[in-house]
């Protein structure tokens, strides 16, 4: 079974590593101690904290979307240029890159350092994982 030490999964998680020692204090998390005498949390318990924490709804947010896949963070950069703009949004681990009319970016009114939710909804998706 995978196990991640604690920075790992806050890394993972978004969190810091006081959250996920609080976390497992509270009994949300179970640590163990691997091999090398440091603590662990399983993989699948901590796939579990990730999928109840990505299903909290937004307070205030009414809306109901066919997407699934939502990425809340901050924007990062702005770069507007004629016609199109480039938006840098930073969610917990990821950095996301959006496209979008000028006329986009400044109707949302986006800046440094404002909050974003980035959208997407693919009907191919890539994922990669390391060799066992």
């Amino acid at each position: 079974m995978t196990q991640y030490r604690i920075r790992e999964a806050a890394a993972l998680l978004g969190v810091s590593d006081d959250t996920v020692r609080r976390w497992a204090a509270d009994g949300i998390l179970t640590l163990s101690t691997d091999a090398t005498g440091h603590q662990v949390v399983p993989g699948p318990e901590l796939a579990e904290r990730a999928q109840a924490l990505a299903s909290e709804p937004d307070p205030g947010d009414d809306i109901v979307r066919s997407a699934r896949n939502r990425f809340v963070g901050l924007v990062t950069a702005v770069r507007i240029d004629g016609l199109m703009a480039q938006i840098e949004l930073q969610s917990g681990p990821h950095r996301i890159v959006s496209l979008m009319s000028s006329e986009a970016a400044e109707d949302l009114g986006l800046e440094v350092g404002s909050k974003a939710v980035a959208v997407t909804k693919a009907t191919m998706m890539i994922i990669e994982a390391e060799r066992a």
